[in-house]
């Protein structure tokens, strides 16, 4: 008998509802991780706010798509998996043709969330950029040889975090670039993390390259129970 197939995931913000059961809740990065879709190691990620920094928590309960019972359920029980609210209203049918529309306010963020993708996620296709921020290659172009008109204030930013794709579509759009040539995402994935946290790590750790400060060497008692005199100081006479 043929399994049935695993029902898709229709969390709207996975990342940000990542972020608020780790905010709120005493669930296993797990738990959280088979919920969101997400792998633990982003889970933990986030956490640690490696990823993800300055990300709201959406609330799933408030959103309708977790009850507190259930959230009940799976803090008692460390095994126990999150099930998703069923939902009693109709599918929205997806467009699943023509350009991607956009509104007013957010056309102006597409070049950044472009300049985004091509410095971070090169693997993505210009065609699969087409999809997720909806633009066009002429445009991708312009950003990527630094002639689009708006080249010298380009801030790279996150496609999902302008509302311009969901966090889904995106990491979607992650694999299948890295699965074309030839990669693991999941490994390639681990390694941009561990790369995002040594340069964390880096830009974090005090500077003891040099020792500085205060010398108290003036103040150390010397052998015969006085203190240390510094020669290097000029001798002052009472006159």
């Amino acid at each position: 008998m043929a399994k049935a197939a695993a029902k898709p995931n229709n969390l709207l913000m996975p990342k940000a509802t990542a972020v608020w059961l780790i905010e709120h809740t005493m669930l296993s990065f797990r738990q959280i991780a088979d919920f969101v879709e997400l792998t633990e190691i982003e889970v933990e990620a986030l956490a640690n706010e490696d990823i993800g920094r300055g990300l709201v928590g959406r609330d799933p309960v408030e959103h309708s798509e977790l009850t507190k019972d259930e959230l009940e359920r799976c803090q008692a029980d460390p095994d126990a998996r999150l099930v998703l609210k069923k939902n009693d209203l109709p599918t929205v049918k997806m467009r699943s043709k023509g350009p991607r529309y956009t509104p007013v306010s957010k056309r102006g963020d597409k070049p950044d969330a472009i300049a985004y993708i091509l410095k971070h996620n090169p693997e993505i296709s210009d065609a699969q950029i087409c999809k997720l921020v909806g633009t066009t290659k002429p445009t991708i172009e312009r950003v990527r040889d630094r002639t689009h008109p708006n080249a010298s204030n380009l801030k790279p930013r996150h496609p999902a975090d302008l509302g311009l794709c969901t966090y889904q579509e995106f990491e979607k759009a992650v694999e299948k670039g890295l699965k074309a040539a030839g990669k693991d995402p999941e490994a390639v994935k681990a390694q941009r993390l561990a790369e995002q946290q040594k340069q964390i790590e880096e830009t974090t750790s005090p500077d003891t390259s040099s020792s500085g400060g205060f010398d108290f060497s003036n103040f150390m008692p010397d052998m015969d129970g006085g203190f240390q005199r510094n020669d290097s100081q000029d001798d002052v006479s009472d006159d």
